[in-house]
């Protein structure tokens, strides 16, 4: 006979309705390294084709999955391999029109977002890298699902200064084709230093060289769970019964992504790859991770104390993560995206976090400057100063990095923008005004540092 712990059921269905527990997201990682052909029309036939034979049941099976445990699956989605590459082979290089083929083919399938129109450039451009960068405005501008990402660098190649200017003004035009919607499509295309090929969540998620034909990517997310435990806590327990807290919640919240992802695997017939603990906040009340950093004492999130505040709440994430299952991988920490925490929002909205503060957390949290709204005339090359800066920081410290910008276009300091939906709204920041133009502009490529000859 079973025995069934009453505790540790009421413990799972507050953290579902009470604290704003889900499976962020269930993606799908396709590899279409068969897909390549001369044709362009062939290879977006070859596409579709190949997206419905895998993924034609991933929302059906999702949803039953979601029915049968009650833990919402916020989002179904689909990573594919870096369409610079799959692209590349054709003669006529229509990147638009593979990005309308991926589009069409997630919306057909119901996919929430598909990822991969992907480009890796940290030592230089191929003909298929240029093509497709230069398509990544109107590939965002006229789709609805499609995201976008690019390396620009690695702790082992150095940062690709040409392309980190490129993508600032990649950045630049992509906002201003959607000035009729804030600026959106900027929303959707992220620049990383040290970028992972098995990462579910967007606007990052692309199926990497080393993934199989295709695998069952799982993202987790509970910052409400874990800002709950805290808060169960003596409020003057020390830091080391915190952080323990801290890893036994993500213990927790590790082993029901891998429960569901393997069962999703299963009937899907694919590979179970990984799940990835990211404590992905969302603008609902309480499911922030910006309120965390206040259930652990701190007045709000940019007070004296939020950098190691963070530090910690990260490393107990991926220790607690490691301990509940062997294939803990993508991110996994914790994200601190402005318009998608409503504690972020508040906190940027009152002067409490500044930009450069966000820059100094980046340090230490999973992945960089994220979904922040800054001025529409912020020139190009200061954004190739902010994304200098944050490859800078993930180059040295060999961990991913990445920037996700939005230079609002006719919006100033103090305004607002608003997506609505898991991306939220923010404040327009306000940015250092000095000149980066002499340095961004002077092109070629920032070295290794040494500890990349590590052989």
């Amino acid at each position: 006979m079973t025995i069934f712990d009453e505790n540790l059921i009421l413990e799972t269905i507050n953290m579902i309705k009470l604290h704003n527990f889900d499976v962020r997201t269930v993606t799908l990682s396709i590899s279409l390294r068969d897909c390549l052909s001369e044709n362009i029309n062939t290879v977006c036939d070859k596409i579709k084709v190949k997206l419905d034979k895998y993924a034609s049941n991933l929302v059906k099976y999702a949803n039953e999955i979601e029915n049968d445990y009650s833990i919402p699956i916020v989002n179904k989605r689909i990573a594919v391999t870096p369409i610079s590459l799959v692209g590349e082979s054709c003669k006529d290089k229509d990147f638009v029109k593979i990005a309308r083929t991926l589009d069409d083919s997630a919306k057909n399938l119901g996919i929430d977002f598909v990822g991969g129109f992907s480009a890796l450039v940290e030592k230089g451009f191929t003909q298929g890298d240029e093509a497709l960068i230069n398509a990544i405005p109107e590939a965002l501008a006229t789709t609805d699902r499609l995201c976008s990402s690019v390396n620009v660098g690695t702790s082992k190649a150095g940062i690709n200064m040409d392309a980190v200017l490129k993508m600032a003004e990649t950045i630049k035009k992509s906002a201003e084709l959607t000035a009729d919607k804030d600026g959106i499509a900027a929303a959707k295309l992220v620049i990383f230093c040290n970028s992972v090929g098995d990462n579910p969540f967007m606007a990052g998620a692309y199926s990497g060289f080393g993934e199989p034909e295709c695998a069952l990517n799982v993202g987790v997310s509970g910052p409400g769970v874990v800002r709950a435990a805290i808060l169960d806590i003596d409020k003057k327990a020390d830091l080391g019964v915190l952080s323990n807290k801290i890893k036994q919640t993500a213990y927790k919240i590790t082993g029901t992504g891998e429960l569901i992802g393997r069962r999703l695997a299963k009937m899907l017939n694919v590979p179970f790859g990984v799940v990835d603990l990211s404590l992905a906040p969302t603008p609902a009340v309480g499911d922030s991770v910006a309120q965390i950093f206040q259930a652990m004492g701190l007045e709000h999130a940019g007070a004296h104390g939020t950098t190691a505040a963070l530090a910690m709440l990260n490393d107990a994430v991926k220790k607690g993560g490691i301990m509940a299952s062997s294939y803990v991988g993508g991110l996994s920490g914790a994200f601190i995206p402005v318009s998608e925490d409503a504690g972020m929002i508040e906190a940027a909205s009152k002067g409490y976090l500044t930009f450069d503060k966000l820059e100094a957390m980046t340090c230490v949290c999973s992945v960089g400057l994220d979904m922040i709204a800054i001025p529409g005339d912020t020139p190009s090359s200061t954004i190739a100063g902010m994304i200098a800066d944050e490859m800078a920081i993930g180059m040295i410290n060999k961990k991913t990095t990445a920037v996700r910008i939005i230079p609002a276009p006719k919006k100033k300091i103090g305004d607002k923008i608003i997506y609505g939906g898991l991306l939220g709204e923010a404040p327009v920041m306000g940015v250092n005004q000095l000149s980066s133009y002499d340095f961004v502009t002077r092109g070629g490529r920032i070295p290794a540092p040494i500890h990349s000859l590590n052989n």
